[in-house]
């Protein structure tokens, strides 16, 4: 558990959770959270928001920005059975060399292929050799990025593995 000093709100349209950070003060640890814990705060078992469509490289990974605008929360905390976790050049074949992580589940029924934004998992897995690697039992903070051509993407920002 970490304080985070903050100076106000700053909502814009469905990033609800946005606030202004206090640069002037450190953040500080004040405490732990065991990953069995979390499982009260769990929002949901059923689709990531909305299935609304998928980029080329993705799966169930985009919503139209007017859909997202609708929605109440840009969260979303999940238990899943596991995750793949694959490393890869989504672009190579344009010729664009950058390596990418995605993780792959399947929640309340449906898959998923987002990509990973969580800096500690990403470090890591970029760290390995391209391929697929299994994770078992994980909370999975589901985050909805900023709007890129008329969409907004799903992101897994945060991986709790539960052990």
């Amino acid at each position: 558990m970490i304080d985070v000093p903050v100076l106000e709100a700053r909502p814009r349209t469905f990033q609800s959770e946005n606030w202004i950070l206090d640069p002037g003060v450190y953040w500080k640890r004040v405490g732990t959270v065991r990953a069995v814990d979390l499982a009260p705060f769990v929002d949901n078992v059923g689709p990531l928001w909305l299935n609304a469509g998928s980029t080329r490289k993705g799966r169930n990974d985009e919503i139209h920005v007017d859909l997202a605008n609708k929605l109440d929360s840009p969260l979303a905390l999940v238990h899943v059975a596991g995750i793949t976790i694959a490393v890869f050049s989504p672009g190579a074949a344009f010729g664009d060399p950058k390596r990418r992580v995605q993780a792959h589940f399947e929640l309340g029924g449906d898959g998923y292929r987002l990509w990973v934004t969580d800096p500690v998992y990403e470090r890591q897995f970029l760290a390995q050799a391209d391929g697929e690697y299994r994770l078992g039992p994980c909370f999975l903070t589901i985050s909805l990025g900023e709007p890129y051509k008329d969409h907004v993407y799903k992101l897994v920002a945060a991986i709790i593995e539960a052990t």
